[in-house]
């Protein structure tokens, strides 16, 4: 018999000092660009964590490197451990962890065709309501539009059934123009950098 997953603690909201993205969240929209999913008692607005306990998972080791990737005259192709590679690192909004380490991204739940020249990232926010869903997308596909060669094309989505604005902020990270938008508000690309950073 195997045990169930790990259910995610409903949020708990803790008195603290509001994340970084406080400010983002309310200057956001002139982007165009909308932080979806908060509401209600707390979130980042209000200074309080949406998810203040995560469930914290333990990160999947280094990919082996084999004699054909070491070969300069074997052409190396794309896929879906290189793009979880690119984007397993990028910080949480919230709290001092990775996507990978939230489980808010998986191996599994990248889908690469190099000939096709296409990527697909299915992301998990850590609760169902999560105001960072649409930033952490954004943080997503900021990586893989700054770290992929030009011919990709890019879909940064929710894995399906798990936020409850899932269509809308869906529907926000597939608009080229209103993410090119959100990336000239520079309040907004700070954050989005933040995110990216390498951890000191």
């Amino acid at each position: 018999m195997s045990l169930p997953r790990p259910r995610r603690p409903a949020p708990f909201p803790s008195p603290g000092s509001a994340p970084a993205t406080a400010e983002v969240h309310a200057r956001s929209g002139r982007s165009g660009f909308a932080m979806v999913g908060g509401g209600g008692g707390g979130g980042v607005g209000a200074g309080l964590l949406e998810n203040a306990n995560p469930l914290i998972y333990e990160r999947s080791g280094e990919r082996p490197v084999t004699a054909g990737e070491e070969d300069e005259q074997v052409p190396d192709s794309i896929d879906a451990r290189e793009i979880f590679d690119l984007i397993r690192s990028i910080n949480d909004p919230e709290h001092p962890l990775t996507l990978e380490e939230l489980n808010v991204v998986e191996q599994v739940r990248v889908q690469v065709s190099d000939p096709e020249s296409t990527v697909a990232v299915a992301f998990t926010p850590t609760i169902p309501h999560c105001s960072m869903a649409t930033l952490i997308g954004l943080s997503i596909k900021v990586k893989l539009l700054r770290s992929l060669p030009q011919r990709f094309k890019m879909d940064v989505h929710i894995t399906p059934g798990t936020h409850a604005s899932e269509h809308a902020v869906n529907k926000q990270l597939a608009d080229k123009e209103r993410v090119a938008a959100a990336l000239e508000n520079t309040h907004l690309l700070e954050v989005v950098n933040q995110c990216l950073s390498a951890r000191s």
